[in-house]
């Protein structure tokens, strides 16, 4: 149990050495100054104490505290909500294997599985190196190149367990590792002061985009009216073969693929949905 739980007053938390707090007050007036309230500089805040120490530490969550005139409470608060904030000391890479669904049925549970396995590790924990921590997240707005392995919020697509296998072995060796599409890798304290809003100082960075999938660009060619004709479906009260005068007439372009269903149970005349009978079974 904690001392907290058995109602133990806990130990201040060490502070910053004066060179360190120095530097962060100077780079923490600039955050406060893109606001009109300094509360809501918080989140730059610690994104800029994760900067330091690779985590949000107790003396972090102190720092911000007293700089924006919060509790400590307060700030706790944010810090223990948003999964980004580590509470604890992590790795210089972050990789996170996406578990969400569709990159989970093409293969990110594998991926998951076999990385917990290869690196010794769970959820949120940290190779004996101090280089690689693994967790899994939630959807990272990928679909399209699922399954999507993120390595310090940088892209790995379509990934394999081989592939993650190669990936955090040359993390943890130190040899050069491109991301998929996107900027180039840079440690974990790095990635959080590009967090706390100032300037990305990696080669190309700026330049860099992550691009959209393939079939994200069909659907928007699609919503354009740009892609080919969809097959107009009978409903199922007008009999199969007909159409509604207000359907769309083929070669005209449609907004929405809604307008056209595919031949499924519900929605072909000719394979009515009911249930199975022993004649049919």
């Amino acid at each position: 149990m904690t001392d907290v739980q058995l109602g133990m007053p806990q130990l201040p938390a060490p502070d910053y050495s004066a060179e360190v707090r120095a530097r962060l007050a100077a780079d923490a007036k600039e955050i406060i100054a893109r606001y009109p309230d300094s509360r809501s500089a918080l989140l730059p805040m610690l994104h800029l104490v994760q900067s330091e120490e690779g985590h949000v530490s107790r003396t972090g969550m102190r720092f911000c505290a007293e700089t924006l005139e919060l509790t400590t409470a307060e700030v706790a608060a944010v810090v223990t909500f948003y999964t980004m904030y580590r509470r604890r000391p992590s790795g210089d890479y972050q990789v996170g294997v996406c578990t969400n669904t569709l990159c989970a049925v093409m293969g990110g549970d594998a991926i998951y599985d076999d990385l917990k396995d290869y690196l010794g590790v769970g959820d949120q924990e940290t190779t004996e190196d101090g280089k690689v921590t693994l967790e899994h997240i939630e959807c990272n707005a990928a679909c399209d190149f699922a399954p999507v392995v993120m390595v310090n919020w940088e892209f790995f697509d379509n990934q394999t367990p081989e592939s993650a296998r190669r990936l955090v072995d040359d993390l943890r060796a130190g040899r050069p590792v491109e991301p998929t599409r996107g900027a180039p890798l840079c440690d974990y304290k790095q990635t959080a002061r590009i967090l706390a809003g100032f300037p990305d100082e990696r080669p190309g960075a700026v330049a860099a985009t992550g691009g959209a999938g393939h079939a994200s660009l069909i659907g928007l060619r699609l919503a354009k009216g740009e892609g080919a004709t969809p097959r107009v479906v009978a409903p199922r009260d007008s009999g199969a073969g007909s159409a509604p005068e207000d359907a769309p007439q083929p070669g005209s372009q449609h907004l929405s693929s809604h307008d056209a269903p595919q031949p499924t149970s519900d929605s072909d005349p000719g394979h009515p949905a009911g249930p199975v009978t022993e004649e049919g079974e």
